[in-house]
């Protein structure tokens, strides 16, 4: 049995372990969600929908850019999503070698579902927080993404 951290010692983490405690609950509470839903998904596969609902069509390696995954795991992904019924790989209109990647009517319906449950868990943790503070948050994380990404 996993024992929960309390709120306490939470608050005493360091940033790193912060973030990667508050991600893994919302990881729990999608995949949680998902499987609510009748909808036999993990998380990454919700976010390659995500990504792709929000982005449209890509190549395979534009989409395992977008969701930090190897080539490797990105065609397991791809495969078991597109087996779903999920999306389909077409060929790209400007090069023949490649492939775009792209939602089918089936996947756009799920996104449908998935989006309103991405919305319930990211409200539900943001609950304690007023709108000041909802909009702070979101400079202060926008700003440490940027300073992280800034290597000059």
């Amino acid at each position: 049995m996993k024992k929960e951290p309390s709120q306490a010692a939470a608050v005493n983490e360091n940033l790193g372990v912060l973030i990667g405690l508050v991600r893994g609950e919302i990881v729990h509470d999608i995949e949680t969600e998902m499987a609510g839903l009748g909808l036999d998904l993990r998380f990454t596969q919700f976010l390659i929908i995500k990504r792709l609902a929000r982005l449209g069509p890509m190549s395979a390696t534009e989409l395992a850019r977008s969701v930090e995954l190897d080539g490797g795991a990105m065609t397991r992904q791809l495969d078991q999503l597109e087996k779903k019924g999920f999306l389909r790989r077409c060929p790209h209109e400007q090069d023949r070698r490649a492939l775009r990647i792209e939602l089918t009517e089936a996947g756009t319906a799920v996104w449908n579902q998935l989006d309103d449950c991405n919305d319930r868990v990211l409200a539900a943790a943001q609950r304690s927080l007023n709108d000041v503070e909802k909009s702070q948050l979101h400079d202060y994380l926008a700003r440490v993404l940027g300073a992280l990404r800034d290597k000059t």
